[in-house]
């Protein structure tokens, strides 16, 4: 029942935006393009984007199914992990191309999400994201997952990856990568619903040119043509 009512949803969603034309993607996301980008909403009921600047520089677009698929997964959680409030970074221009700084999210397929966390309380909060911390991106937690008396919460990432992976589905597309920092990979393993997506959900296992501890960057599988 809970994945039809998504079902539902997101006809909804299509419906709410028929106006836009359905995207195109050329390419991958290290060299690749993008056509009628969609640009995420600034906010919903349990989620946000990183940074009003950001948005207002145009670096909050994805493909129409990758857009579709992310308010979907949000739409899950809303009832399958209430009180979590999710934060997602950056993803791409809305015509994709070159993405400094980063070497992917170049044609519509990748998207940054910032790690749910909790305080010494076991209660959610959100990351303090600014200028003065490179908009969250130089944010540092240590290698167990802890800073300035917040943990991870490494069962809502699992969550949330759980979530994507159905609401992809729906799309008829998927998670092509997961990249989390290796060690915090073992930390999300050790979860209940960590342990559930290891199987199926493929992580990178090479040690990433950006830590990725303060967000994990998900790379999603739809057809594309060639550049």
């Amino acid at each position: 029942m809970q994945y039809f009512l998504v079902g539902i949803f997101l006809m909804l969603l299509s419906l709410s935006v028929f106006a836009e034309p359905e995207s195109e993607c050329y390419g991958d996301t290290t060299n690749g393009r993008l056509e009628n980008g969609w640009k995420l909403p600034n906010s919903g009921e349990n989620y946000q984007a990183y940074s009003s600047l950001g948005v207002i520089a145009g670096r909050t677009y994805v493909h129409s199914k990758v857009y579709r698929t992310v308010l979907g997964a949000y739409e899950i959680l809303r009832k399958t992990n209430p009180g979590v409030h999710y934060v997602y970074g950056e993803t791409g221009f809305e015509e994709g191309g070159v993405f400094k700084p980063h070497k992917t999210h170049r044609n519509g397929l990748s998207v940054d999400f910032f790690v749910p966390v909790i305080n010494a309380e076991d209660k959610p909060e959100i990351l303090d994201i600014g200028i003065t911390n490179k908009l969250g991106y130089n944010i540092e937690f240590s290698g167990d997952g802890k800073l300035n008396g917040l943990r991870i919460d490494f069962e809502s990432i699992a969550k949330h990856i759980d979530a994507l992976m159905a609401a992809a589905q729906k799309e008829s597309i998927g998670i092509e990568l997961v990249i989390l920092d290796n060690q915090f990979q073992k930390l999300l393993f050790a979860t209940p619903t960590g342990a559930k997506i290891r199987s199926v959900v493929t992580f990178s296992v090479k040690k990433p040119w950006v830590r990725h501890d303060e967000h994990y960057h998900i790379n999603f599988r739809v057809p594309c043509k060639k550049l």
